[in-house]
Parts: C-alpha cells; sequence; structure tokens
C-alpha cells in the first residue's frame, strides 16, 4: 500500500504525463461544449457532445474534464468509435444529481475499443438511496456509479469513487482491463456498494488500489475468467468474494483467478466463495489466495455453498455449483470470529482439490482459532494454525 507522498507523487506524474499527451492528440475540452463547473447544471449533453467529437476522430483523440465541480446526469459514452485510443482525461469532479432515479447506472461506458479513463473523482451522492433502503421504503434498485460494458482494451487509472449508490465500477461482458491506482470509498454501513464487480469478463486487472465501501470489496460473477488481483487494501467492506453463484440455471464457469498481496482491515470476510444452496449448475476452478494479511476479519477463509438469505426458496436444497482447485498459500493475521477457516461446502458437490500451505491465524490476536470442514476434500502442508481439519 502506498503512502500518501508517494500517492500524491504518483498523481502528479500521471496529470504531467497525461497534459504532454493531450497536445499530441485531438483534444475535446467538455467546457467548450456547454459544461458549467457550478455543481449545479446538468453537463450531461456536453459531456456526450465531447465524446461523440473524440469518437469520430480518425486518431487518437481526448475528453479533457478540466478542475472544478461538474454535475452530470445519466449519461452512456458509447461506440464502437473510429479510433482505438481515447482517453478521458478528470482533472475535476463528476457529480451525481441529488436524490436518486430508476437508472441501473450513472455512467456507462460501452461497445469501446481502447478507452483509457485517468484520474479525477466520481462521487455518486447515495446517501439518499441508502436512506431509503434502511428505511425500508420502495426504492429503485440503485445506480452502478461506472460501468464498463462489452468493450476491450480498457485503462481505470488513479480515478476516485465516493458514495456510490450501489456498485461503484462495474465490469460486464469486457476483455482486457486494468484498474489501478483507485480509491473507492462508501461508508462501511452503505448497504450494496461494492467496490468492484466483475461479470462475464476475461482478463482484468486490479492493482495498487484502496476499497472502503459497505459491500464487497471486489466480487465475481459468473463467467469471470483470467483475472488478476495484487495489492489491494480492503476495509470497511464484506472482503473480495467470488459469488454469489448459482442463483439462476447453468451459470458459464469461473475460473483462473489470482488474489495477492492483500490487506483485510475489520472485514466481514476475508477471501470468500459464495454459492447459492440451489442446484443450479456451474463451477469454479483454478483459483489462487496467496500472501493476505488480516486484520480483525470474520472468517478469513471461508466457502459457503449453502448461501440462502431469508431462507427463501432454498432452504433443504444443496448447491449444484462444483468447486476445485483452489489454493490458500501464506495467510496470516487475526481472525475476528473463532472459526477461521470454514469450508461449508455442498453434500452432492463437494469442495475438491483444495490445498492450504503456511496458515498462521489466530482469533482476537493471540488465542486459538479454530477450523470447520464439511464436504471438503483436499490437503494442507507447512505450517497450519488452525489446525487442518482436511
Amino acid at each position: 500500500m502506498y503512502s500518501s507522498s508517494m500517492m500524491a507523487r504518483a498523481v502528479c506524474l500521471l496529470l504531467i504525463a497525461l497534459r504532454l499527451s493531450l497536445l499530441a492528440a485531438a483534444s475535446y475540452n467538455v467546457v467548450d461544449y456547454g459544461a458549467v463547473a457550478d455543481g449545479r447544471t446538468d453537463s450531461a449533453k456536453a459531456f456526450l457532445a465531447a465524446w461523440s467529437a473524440a469518437c469520430a476522430a480518425n486518431k487518437p483523440a481526448s475528453m479533457y474534464v478540466p478542475a472544478g465541480r461538474f454535475m452530470v446526469g445519466q449519461a452512456t459514452f458509447q461506440g464502437p468509435c473510429n479510433n482505438s485510443a481515447i482517453r478521458v482525461f478528470i482533472a475535476g469532479t463528476l457529480v451525481a444529481p441529488s436524490g436518486y432515479t430508476a437508472a441501473a447506472n450513472w455512467l456507462r461506458f460501452k461497445y469501446v475499443n481502447g478507452l483509457s479513463v485517468l484520474g479525477g473523482i466520481i462521487d455518486g451522492r447515495g446517501q439518499a438511496f441508502w436512506a431509503c433502503k434502511k428505511a425500508g421504503r420502495s426504492c429503485p434498485q440503485g445506480a452502478t456509479s461506472l460501468a464498463i460494458a462489452l468493450s476491450t482494451n480498457v485503462v481505470i487509472r488513479g480515478l476516485a469513487s465516493h458514495n456510490s449508490e450501489v456498485f461503484h465500477l462495474s465490469i460486464f461482458a469486457s476483455s482486457g482491463v486494468k484498474i489501478q491506482g483507485a480509491n473507492i470509498i462508501a461508508p462501511g454501513d452503505s448497504p450494496n456498494t461494492d467496490g468492484i464487480h466483475i461479470q462475464k469478463s476475461t482478463d482484468v486487472s486490479v492493482v495498487s488500489t484502496v476499497i472502503k465501501t459497505g459491500d464487497d470489496c471486489i466480487s465475481m460473477g459468473e463467467g469471470t475468467s483470467n483475472v488478476w488481483i495484487e495489492k489491494i487494501h480492503c476495509g470497511p467492506g464484506h472482503g473480495i468474494s467470488i459469488g454469489s453463484l448459482g442463483a439462476t440455471p447453468s451459470e458459464t464457469r469461473v475460473q483462473n483467478i489470482t488474489v495477492t498481496a492483500v490487506t483485510f482491515s475489520g472485514t466481514q470476510n476475508g477471501l470468500r466463495i459464495k454459492t447459492w444452496g440451489k442446484p443450479n449448475g456451474g463451477s469454479v476452478e483454478g483459483v489462487t489466495f496467496s500472501h493476505a494479511v488480516m486484520q480483525n476479519v470474520g472468517y478469513p477463509i471461508v466457502v459457503d455453498q449453502n448461501y440462502c438469505p431469508g431462507n427463501v426458496d432454498c432452504p433443504g436444497q444443496s448447491s449444484g455449483i462444483r468447486i476445485s482447485q483452489v489454493s490458500y498459500m501464506d495467510i496470516q493475521g487475526s481472525s475476528a470470529t473463532p472459526v477461521a477457516v470454514k469450508f461449508d461446502c455442498s453434500p452432492t458437490n463437494p469442495c475438491r482439490g483444495l490445498d492450504l500451505r503456511d496458515i498462521k491465524l489466530t482469533y482476537l490476536g493471540n488465542k486459538q482459532a479454530e477450523a470447520y470442514c464439511k464436504n471438503a476434500q483436499g490437503s494442507a502442508a507447512g505450517t497450519m494454525n488452525p489446525p487442518s481439519c482436511i
């Protein structure tokens, strides 16, 4: 995890590099299209006009958002574009409209090849939506702050996302996506504010990122493959999760996932795989969790194949998701729960090929932690604390 001075220097160098690059490419400033940096005037039309100009350019192009506070209503920045090197350079802050709408996404990029979103702050202003949910009123589904959909070769670097209504960043049906140096923040009690959600996507990396939210720091849904997650600070939140899977029939598999060099602080879970207790098919295979530090984390290592919130439509059933070839290496720190390692697997599809090596977890800092295994098969080697139950 970077220090504040290192982060500031990195941002400064990024700004210099981006400004130099603007000189070499066609640049479209949202202010030139009517955007107003007063935090009140809806500048969505101006942003979309600047995007259209950049997308239509036959050479590398930049959409530039200068310093200031720009209110932007729901907007979809759509391709295909005439060039495959569009940079969205944000020097200011984008804020969502006050209150909330029925839109599923606030800012969305769709059908774009060769996109970079660089710097800046996006503020989803999710407080009104969270209040609606907490009051038990009839609320819309909530908006994801930034969605990347059906796109390829995407870079998101140095972006800060604050107070999204629900997911901060969503990667859907996309490939070749790199997220680096992001800072994702929402209160620990904000509902469903996942930091980054990845689904039906491949070749995705998330590195050197801080995530403090009210739900999963990073969650991976069906059809996710070839994901690299490294140097993440997670907490508060629910941890890093694969799932939940198996809510619907015949979901595509999750495979080749690596999570390494991560720190969890005060999260509800650490490294989690979660499936519904339903017979719907699917699989998780080829997962490596390594070099993780737990600081007062509930269930640092957990596989839960009996997820059934509210006991609706799934009591008495068993998960049809097949989990195999999952490795845990060099996981250490403190558990906030007596059970630090929990494998609660499906009776009809037992977990197979679990591999534990050098696990050093204590309960509340110095007490002996426990391990729980049900329908779990595998092996353990090296230091095992708590003692292995597989």
